[in-house]
């Protein structure tokens, strides 16, 4: 299943769309119906042509209820962002694109409506234009009409395209689910809805419950599950679902609490250290957070130019990476994103401890980068942290630290991919910097120092040598790899690899694969095998085209444009929006602010 929400002003149709696509009423409230304005969060569901179900959370556009749509917004993976054609780009268009750039959302659907009462062309141009330097840069657009139906057939079609380019979600990752609703059904009791990201949820789990009062967390068991309004017995991410909880009062669970796994250790914190989008000058020091479905009052305090340490009124179930909305609750508009780069931030008790501490978060040499998130795993947490699950974590011993299996796993896994990029990269050179790849693996994965970078390199049989590492010798780092077409493959699949091992920059078309009888599958197949690069947007490339971009973008003055990236590749924009995404997803370029970019590796 995918997920999407709705973006937009609030007199641009999205509810009418979403009618049109689902034939489901997505306004629950009579007095939204009544007034033709959406107030709330609603909810609506269809199947797309491939037989690929779609959930719709349908959100409101009037700037009254930015909470709510936030609260929509937050849990999901994608986006329909809604532009009217006799209307165009508006302020609240503006602010729904700020918070799906906030939120890093990059998968989506632009659709103009209304274009049977107005040329939907200055529209598309002018939100096109909009997109531009935000994470929905390139997202693929069409001109529709709910009354008529005209565009609906494509608009579909895109949508599936848009849900099939989506990377498949773990089904065994940590249970996070934020609820946006709660009510209670006659016979059954109490029921929460919510969008789960990632993770497996089945009747007869044992789930923790975050209280709304910042109390410690309760256990509570799901007597029942339902996605799309059918009972189930388990379900996996992404999907919307609804849990019905045993022995769970209505009046103590509502929206902006989580469920979370018990089979994991949570951290419940109010002080983290976050990476702000656009520097700390862009708000006050008085925020409010949004995380999820939940909305907090906040407090920064300023390390340097973009790292903040936040404290937040209520704890909350975060971790590394979460990408967070703060708005400045006196002015309108006023939307930053913030990357969480330690949840469990150590405390700044001694003169000069922030400068320090932004020091190390921005990955300078020589400073002490040790933080919460690389902790004893076995030692209680202090001041505003509490460990929500207490089953025992396996220890792992590096670099003099002691830190849970599972994170040892995840800095093994990102530093053996890094290394295995610069091979591919650059097999006369398959060396990385140490001190680049201690700042990279900070900001993925908080990697926190370098005897522990050395410590993971050697669980990792790569060797670190002369302030680089690297593969060990004989060893050929990364997943083996099988380029171009064999003996077995269906003649278009051939074709297609073969042409992609002459260029593989030279992403074919829609209309091409369809031309060559290239089925999904037998993508899918070859992607698996190293064959090709399969990217969001249905972009295939060969498995060389990282190596021959990177060697392109090396030519290029720093930082770089988009265009200037385009022109150096020689490909479509799609192609090119597509290859950066990529590369900055595995730390070979990095987005700047401005919306350039710089070449990292």
């Amino acid at each position: 299943m995918t997920v999407v929400a709705t973006a937009g002003h609030v007199d641009h149709g999205k509810s009418t769309l979403v009618r049109a696509l689902t034939g489901m009423e997505p306004d629950r409230w009579e007095a939204e119906r009544r007034r033709g304005l959406t107030l709330d969060l609603g909810y609506a569901w269809t199947t797309l042509p491939r037989s690929r179900d779609l959930a719709f959370v349908d959100v409101p556009g009037h700037r009254r209820f930015i909470g709510n749509m936030l609260s929509g917004l937050g849990p999901v993976a994608a986006v329909l962002l809604v532009v009217a054609a006799d209307g165009g780009w508006s302020a609240q268009s503006e602010e729904h694109l700020r918070a799906a750039h906030a939120l890093r959302l990059r998968h989506g659907v632009l659709a103009v409506t209304r274009a049977d009462l107005a040329d939907p062309t200055a529209a598309l141009r002018q939100a096109r234009e909009r997109l531009v330097g935000t994470s929905l840069a390139g997202i693929p657009a069409t001109s529709v009409s709910a009354r008529t139906g005209a565009g609906l057939v494509e608009l579909r079609e895109l949508l599936d395209s848009c849900a099939a380019g989506m990377p498949a979600p773990p089904a065994d990752a940590p249970v996070r689910l934020w609820i946006d609703r709660a009510f209670t059904v006659r016979g059954a009791g109490t029921v929460v809805t919510g969008t789960l990201p990632a993770g497996t949820v089945a009747a007869q789990d044992r789930l923790l419950l975050t209280p709304p009062d910042g109390s410690r967390p309760r256990e509570v068991v799901v007597r029942g599950v339902q996605t799309l309004g059918e009972d189930v017995g388990r379900v996996e991410g992404a999907a919307r679902v609804a849990l019905n909880l045993r022995g769970v009062d209505l009046s103590d669970v509502g929206r902006g609490q989580a469920l979370l796994g018990a089979e994991r250790p949570w951290w419940r914190t109010d002080t983290s250290d976050v990476l702000l989008d656009d520097g700390v000058d862009a708000l006050p020091a008085q925020v409010t957070v949004h995380a999820g479905t939940v909305s907090v009052p906040g407090r920064l305090r300023t390390l340097d130019g973009h790292h903040a340490r936040l404290h937040t009124e209520l704890p909350l179930p975060l971790v590394l990476g979460d990408r967070l909305i703060l708005r400045d609750p006196g002015r309108e508009g006023a939307i930053v994103g913030a990357e969480v780069l330690d949840p469990v931030a150590p405390p700044l008790r001694r003169s000069g401890a922030a400068r320090r501490r932004a020091a190390a978060l921005r990955g300078d040499p020589g400073e002490d980068t040790s933080g919460g998130a690389a902790r004893d795993a076995d030692r209680a947490p202090k001041g505003g942290t509490d460990a929500v699950a207490t089953s025992a974590v396996t220890g792992v011993e590096l670099g003099g630290r002691r830190v849970a299996a599972a994170t040892a796993d995840l800095w093994v896994g990102a530093l053996t991919t890094l290394v295995a990029d610069r091979a591919a990269a650059d097999p006369l050179d398959p060396w990385l910097p140490l001190g680049t790849t201690l700042a990279t693996l900070r900001r993925q994965v908080g990697v926190p120092d370098r005897l522990v970078l050395e410590a993971v390199a050697a669980r990792a049989s790569l060797v670190v040598r002369d302030d680089r590492v690297g593969p060990s010798p004989g060893s050929s780092p990364g997943p083996t790899t099988t380029s171009g077409a064999l003996p077995g493959d269906p003649p278009g699949l051939a074709a297609l690899l073969g042409r992609l091992a002459d260029d593989p920059l030279d992403a074919p078309t829609r209309p091409e694969i369809e031309v060559l009888g290239v089925e999904r599958r037998e993508i899918a197949t070859a992607s698996a095998r190293g064959a090709l690069l399969r990217l969001p947007g249905e972009v295939l490339l060969g498995p060389d085209a990282p190596a021959r971009a990177l060697r392109a973008l090396a030519d290029l003055p720093q930082p770089w444009t988009t265009s200037a990236a385009r022109e150096a590749l020689g490909v479509s924009r799609r192609v090119t929006i597509a290859l950066l995404e990529h590369l900055d997803a595995r730390g070979h370029t990095r987005r700047d602010p401005e919306g350039t970019r710089t070449l990292l590796t």
